[in-house]
Order: structure tokens, then sequence, then C-alpha cells
């Protein structure tokens, strides 16, 4: 049984924490808080105190589990290996057990567990989009009036047209050496197709057939992460079952949270799963990859096939990919191989930027200021533009820099990686953009 099902589950987790305080030196929550709830020594005696009966479950505790940004800086840190993600998610679907979701998340989540219903409402909010939102730059707009999102936060275009909607179910290469299975998630779809249509330029100029499910859907992370467990085993079964049916020998990513679902997630959700689902998750699991570590370590990425790239980057890891994947190496390598781009590295690039999903619409004061360190450490480099590998962080990053009065382009690391493959083949300011 995994810590979705069960608290009991994180008992031992719990019990091998020394409360030495350790984690309050990498929490970002605790930095600006200064608050013993905001790092996870504070919530895990909070836990311990659930577990012990000396307290219930309140909104107020359920709030509190909420303020953790689920970085994994504290788990990377500690002394005595405490897995506080097991934790933190154990306290939170507990929550959701005793006190249930409130009323927009529990709408939002239903959207989520029927695509159609989701994929018609941002098509429609993609209409519609300027009656909410005023736009201020290439990177996005604020919103015109309350409308639950902090109007100093830049919030990216929904795209026109989805991505799934711009390719067909199968681009296919005259002698492909491997099939992939694109898993696009909902900010690539919706928001970032230029990444999705960047992954796939990448695929086939490696001989690699992209297979991309049309009927694919959300991977679950927003649901899981806030306590929903039912909704999110429901949904991890229905992505399991579509790309079962591809066929393909891989499943790669641009966004390390989705891939994290794949790997990780998935199998502990289907745990106690007896219809065959566990298997199915864990077969997906060994054949996952973010998209550099797809490149580097599956199909032997070469560089003779890159023009020149004229940038000076600088690159956050994203806490998921390197943290939770283990992945700082691979997009560092690709970045360096591409002619003519500097890679210079920021201070502490592994800082996180204070998006976390929900985390930075439930509370965007302190999002913001987390923010902060990282665009003062974007800032000192002098660079033109910052490379990521997430949809998400491109998104929190962009918004930064644009308050921030900074000329930086944000863009994933695999499209500065389809910009040097067409500098091979097309003039080089056609190549660039």
């Amino acid at each position: 049984m995994s810590e979705f099902q069960s608290l009991q589950e994180v008992q031992h987790e719990v019990n091998k924490c020394m409360k030495c305080g350790n984690c309050q030196a990498v929490c970002p929550v605790y930095q600006e808080t200064r608050q013993e709830v905001g790092e996870a020594r504070g919530k895990i005696k909070l836990v311990e105190a659930l577990l012990e009966g000396q307290i219930a479950v309140t909104e107020g505790l359920a709030d509190r589990f909420l303020l953790c940004t689920t970085c994994g800086a504290c788990t990377q840190i500690c002394p005595c290996g405490v897995r506080f993600d097991k934790i933190i998610m154990g306290a939170r679907a507990e929550a959701v057990r005793h006190k249930g979701l409130g009323s927009i998340k529990k709408y939002a989540f239903t959207a989520l567990k029927h695509p159609k219903l989701f994929d018609f409402g941002l098509k429609t909010g993609a209409r519609f989009q300027s009656l909410a939102f005023k736009r201020v730059s290439d990177k996005g707009g604020r919103a015109r009036f309350p409308i639950g999102i902090d109007r100093k936060k830049i919030i990216p275009a929904l795209a026109k047209v989805p991505l799934k909607d711009q390719l067909p179910e199968i681009v296919h290469v005259a002698k492909p050496k491997l099939k992939a299975a694109f898993f696009v998630g909902c900010m690539t779809n919706y928001i970032y197709p230029d990444m999705g249509r960047a992954l796939v330029d990448v695929l086939t100029a490696n001989n690699v057939e992209v297979i991309i499910p049309h009927d694919q859907h959300c991977c679950g992370t927003p649901v899981y992460a806030n306590g929903e467990v039912a909704t999110a085993i429901a949904m991890a079964k229905s992505n399991l079952d579509i790309f079962d049916r591809t066929g393909a020998d891989a499943i790669v990513l641009d966004c390390g949270t989705c891939t994290d679902s794949w790997k990780h997630n998935y199998v502990k959700l289907l745990e106690q799963d007896t219809s065959g689902y566990k298997e199915k998750a864990e077969r997906w699991a060994a054949k996952t990859y973010e998209i550099s570590d797809f490149l580097v370590n599956v199909i032997g990425f070469t560089p003779e096939n890159l023009g020149p790239v004229k940038r000076r980057v600088t690159y956050h890891d994203p806490c998921h990919v390197a943290r939770s994947l283990g992945i700082t190496k691979e997009p560092r390598l690709l970045l360096n191989s591409i002619p003519g781009l500097e890679l210079v590295e920021m201070n502490d690039p592994g800082r996180c930027c204070g998006m976390a999903g929900s985390f930075s619409l439930t509370f965007p004061d302190l999002s913001d200021k987390i923010l902060a360190h990282k665009v003062k450490n974007i800032a000192a480099t002098n660079v033109d533009a910052v490379a990521t590998s997430c949809p998400a962080c491109r998104m929190q990053l962009a918004g930064g820099v644009e308050n921030a009065s900074l000329q930086h382009d944000v863009v994933h690391v695999v499209q500065l990686l389809a910009a040097a493959y067409r500098a091979k083949v097309q003039p080089k300011d056609q190549a660039a953009k």
C-alpha cells in the first residue's frame, strides 16, 4: 500500500526524522516565511500528531499541508534520508479523505476527468481570452479584473490551435530506429505547442517515428498532488490504456512533472490494483523518458547534424527533472553541443522557481517572492535567453523576467536543439527564430 491510500504508510518516514532542521536551509517556503510550518520539520510534527491522534484533520491543517512546493530539496539534503515527498502526499490525501475538496478544485478536477469537456473549455477560453486578459507582451497578459488570479501575474495566451490539432497521430520517418509515443501534457498542448513541435522535429531528425494519441489527456498530477486519489487513479488507468494501444517502444515527454507521473506515481497509485494495471504501469514506467534523457541515453545523440545558434543562455533546473528524475547533465550536454551557443550557469540553478502548479495560484505573493530570487540570479548572468525543461517553469520564469523588465527569451531546451537542426539546412537568420 502506498502513501496515497493510507497515512499509516508514511509512519516509517516520520519516525526517521530527527528534527535537526537542516531542511530550513533549502526550503523555499521557509526562506520567505521563517515559520516552522513552512518547512518539512514543522509539517512532519503535524503529521506525527495526526498519526498519534493528538489532532484531527481540519481545514486549517489541510491548508498547511498545501504550503509546500514539493520541490524535493529537503529530501535531497536530509541526513536521515526522510522521504518528505511521501509524507506530504500522504498528508494531503488524508486531508481530502476527511474534509473533501473545495468547490473550485472539485469542479476543476471533474473537468480534468472528462477530457472532452476540458478540451472544449480551453478551446472556448482561447477564443474569448482577450476579454479576461490584457496582453502586455509576447510572454502573455494580465487579468483585466479579479477572477481568482493575481493581477500582477503574467499569464501566457492559450494557443489558437492546440498541438494535438496541429499534428497527425503518427509522424512518419523513412527508416525509424524506434517508435516513440509523445505524451504532450496539458501545458504543451494548450499553451506551448511550439515546444511540442520542436520535440517532434528533434525526434524525427534522429529517425524516430512519433506517435501522438489524440485521445490522451492530463497526467493527473494536479489531482493527486491535491489529495484526490480516486480521480487520479481513473485518469492513470485511462492513459495507460490509451498508450498501450500505440505499440510504441517508449514514451517521451517534454515535462518533468508528467514524466514523474509515468515513471513513479502511476505505479504507486495503482499498487493495490489486481486487474492488471499495476503491471501495466510498471511496464510503461520502465519505458518512459524525459526528452533529454531519451536523446542522450537511449538513441545515442550526436551533434554532427547541428548548425549554429548564436545565443547566450542560462539553464534553470526544474525540481521534478533534477530531483525526482535525477536529470541534470543531459540538458547541459545538449546545450553545450550546439555550435555558437554559450551556456552560462546561474547561481543556484536548482533553486525552486515557485511555480509548483496550483501553489502559485493558492499562494501568489509567496510564489512571487520565491521567484524573485531566481530572476535575480538570471539577471546576473547577462544572457539573452533562459532555457529549462518544464513548461510550468517556462511560464513562471517568463512572467518573472517580464515583470522585472528583462529582455530574455524563455524557452525549452528542445526548442534550441530544434533550431540547431534547422540551422544546418536553412539560412542562419531563419534557423535561430
